[in-house]
């Protein structure tokens, strides 16, 4: 087996201007005709093969040297890469098929059989270019990701329009976008409404409707507040309408390059199968080595000439070496991430891609994933405020400046109701995780959170009217934030989130891939949590969990089996790190997800995780098949070649099984997602 094939997904170049190394091109089988040398060389071999097998056959009055030139020259077409690797494996102290090849068919012609030897090299350099080729067909599925981002952008600097290369775009950049054109760079719109395909990035079948930032300078302030349907991304392709964005993201740390490059180096993250499949080999190798050493005295055993037993020798190390099977995964890993990266979704490697297939349970976080985490007021009960305006306007002071989804609508939605009404300035905010924050407001401390932040760490417990409108709220399914200022208990507010669309196709889907369990673990209040389970259709809810008690109930799933939590891969990091597989929703525009999590959803959509599922069963079952067709045609290629067959027919057998389990990891690149909606 070459060098190109067993490293091939870790030496898919980075796809970026680092790609193209003098090393790489080393390495690279394309030579100097072109990228099909390696398959030109092969037949041309094939050509001398059959044009000295005839002069032989059927044309003995000819002169004998010219068969002997036709095989010669045969040996060096189909020997040529062959060699090259062999080399290179030698330096790095590997000994592995290419040498063993070249010793066969070296051993054949020192035997006088150069026809045999010539086949063997034929048959060998085929197969290998056909696999190469084969291979290359995964390999461009991922690289075509990175062409999807145009060269060039339209920008406007110092009130002038000038085209520049995406890689001088700077932040802060507004890069003017033509109809149908791609989009250049990741950013937000500031001018121009427009629907965009963001297919190729996130895999939503459907444009997304894009409009303006409704404030410039917080989208410059906080970027990862700005609302998806302001966020645009490079790659993608814009619609009828002109459009203007500004640049929050260079070109190499667009979610684009950051994905190409996961993508790319997804492979170092080996699968159990690979570790098998190592380990197999590691053990299997020497094995064969020995066999075929103590074969070479065959002679002495049995009453044949050493010219016999040094044949079979030869035949059992072309036989039993493992070829097929050191590639049996990796390309199936390979197509299966290529697949998957082209609907929108992100695997970090062989071993998130088997163990998704393989999970018995999955735990869902609320807000963001099976909501739309979007919640809106829908309750304000006084207690000790003046009247509902000061109460909204006390929590949308402190809210103003957190960026947690509850904060960002209790300031929407109280600024709306307090349309007119000046609002004081907070500051000093802190955050107890978990539970709510703390800022000062007009000389006093403010708080505004759940109830169990009243009554721990200090802060004073609630009065009774207090916990009773807490309980009201919580009783009708409500979200429940609790507003004191100074000594005085001001109120609660009650917010709403609803599920998302989908969200209850997408459990039924998992649970008819064989999901047995699926539940929702939630920060929010019991009651809260058992509402929204009802309304997606989960069995059970954990409510009133803290970021250590997710983990904690992430620890108790993994002991009954294998379990992936599902969030936002922010809050939810810490259980994502502890369950066997962590999967983020919505990570194209968050960093935090996409370094966090194995399995990233790059939509906002809970839709594609049945299809991720589905695509890991099924990549399981191609490297089930590829593992035992690898190893069921060693077990028997060892024997028949002990009992006489032929180095020829050994290395066609051996170079088809190679061919068989490239291909059929293939079929992964065709795989239907049939749980997308």
């Amino acid at each position: 087996m070459t060098n190109k094939d067993k490293n091939l997904v870790s030496e898919i170049a980075i796809l970026d201007e680092t790609s193209n190394t003098p090393e790489e091109h080393k390495h690279d089988s394309a030579g100097f005709l072109g990228s099909n040398t390696e398959l030109l060389f092969s037949l041309i071999c094939g050509v001398f093969l059959v044009v000295g097998f005839v002069v032989e056959r059927f044309f003995s009055q000819l002169p004998m040297w010219l068969p002997l030139g036709c095989y010669i020259a045969a040996y060096f077409f189909g020997g040529y890469f062959t060699l090259q690797d062999a080399i290179e494996k030698l330096k790095q102290n590997r000994f592995e098929i290419d040498t063993l090849m070249l010793v066969a068919a070296i051993g054949a012609a020192i035997l006088g059989s150069w026809a045999e030897g010539a086949l063997l090299l034929f048959l060998f350099s085929l197969g290998h270019a056909l696999e190469h080729y084969a291979m290359g067909r995964a390999k461009r599925s991922i690289e075509a990701l990175a062409k999807l981002a145009p060269a060039t952008a339209e920008v406007r600097r110092n009130d002038e329009i000038a085209v520049i290369s995406v890689k001088e775009l700077e932040v802060g950049d507004v890069v003017i976008v033509k109809p149908n054109a791609r989009l250049p760079a990741d950013g937000f719109l500031i001018q121009g409404s427009t629907s965009v395909n963001q297919a190729p990035v996130t895999g939503e079948s459907i444009p997304v409707d894009k409009r303006p930032v409704d404030d410039p300078n917080q989208a410059r302030t906080r970027p990862d507040s700005i609302d998806n349907s302001s966020r645009v991304y490079a790659g993608t392709i814009n619609g009828g309408g002109a459009i203007e964005i500004e640049v929050t993201r260079k070109s190499n740390d667009s979610a684009l390059a950051r994905v190409v490059k996961m993508v790319s180096e997804a492979e170092t993250r080996r699968s159990p199968t690979q570790r098998f499949t190592d380990k197999f080999e590691r053990i299997f190798v020497p094995i064969v080595l020995l066999l075929a050493f103590i074969l070479l005295f065959g002679w002495v055993i049995i009453d044949e000439p050493f010219r016999d037993s040094f044949y079979r020798s030869m035949a059992v190390l072309v036989a039993a070496s493992p070829c097929a099977l050191a590639i049996a995964t990796p390309s199936a890993v390979l197509s299966g991430i290529a697949r998957a990266a082209r609907s929108g979704v992100l695997i970090k490697g062989g071993a998130p891609l088997e163990e998704l297939g393989s999970l018995n349970a999955m735990a869902f976080d609320k807000t963001g994933t099976l909501t739309e985490g979007k919640p809106q007021i829908t309750d304000a009960i006084v207690i000790d405020a003046d009247n509902e305006e000061e109460l909204l306007a006390v929590a949308v002071a402190v809210e103003s400046l957190s960026d947690h989804p509850l904060a960002v609508a209790i300031s929407r939605d109280g600024r709306a109701k307090l349309s007119g009404v000046q609002i004081a300035i907070a500051e000093d905010l802190q955050n107890q995780v978990g539970r709510g924050v703390t800022a000062k407001l007009g000389g006093q401390r403010a708080w505004i959170g759940k109830a169990e932040m009243f009554g721990s760490d200090g802060v004073p417990s609630l009065s009774a009217p207090a916990a009773a409108a807490i309980e009201k709220l919580r009783s009708s399914g409500r979200t429940s934030m609790f507003v004191r200022l100074g000594n005085r208990d001001l109120g609660a507010i009650g917010l709403l989130d609803t599920a998302r669309p989908g969200a209850s196709q997408a459990l039924k889907e998992l649970r008819s891939l064989g999901i047995q369990r699926m539940i929702m673990i939630s920060g929010d209040n019991q009651r809260v949590a058992e509402a929204i389970a009802t309304e997606v259709g989960l069995d059970e809810a954990w409510g009133d969990l803290m970021p250590s008690d997710k983990v904690e109930a992430i620890r108790r799933l993994r002991e009954q089996g294998k379990v992936a939590m599902v969030g936002d891969g922010v809050n939810d990091a810490p259980a994502m790190a502890n369950s066997t597989v962590g999967v983020a929703m919505g990570a194209v525009g968050s960093d935090v997800a996409l370094e966090t999590a194995d399995v990233a959803l790059m939509a906002d959509d809970l839709r594609n995780l049945p299809f991720a599922v589905g695509l890991s069963r099924h990549t399981r079952g191609i490297i089930r098949q590829n593992v035992f067709v690898s190893l069921g045609v060693v077990a028997f290629l060892v024997p028949a070649t002990i009992l006489g067959l032929g180095i020829g027919p050994a290395v066609a057998i051996h170079e088809g099984s190679t061919l068989l389990v490239v291909f059929n990891a293939l079929r992964l690149l065709a795989y239907k997602d049939n749980f997308q909606l």
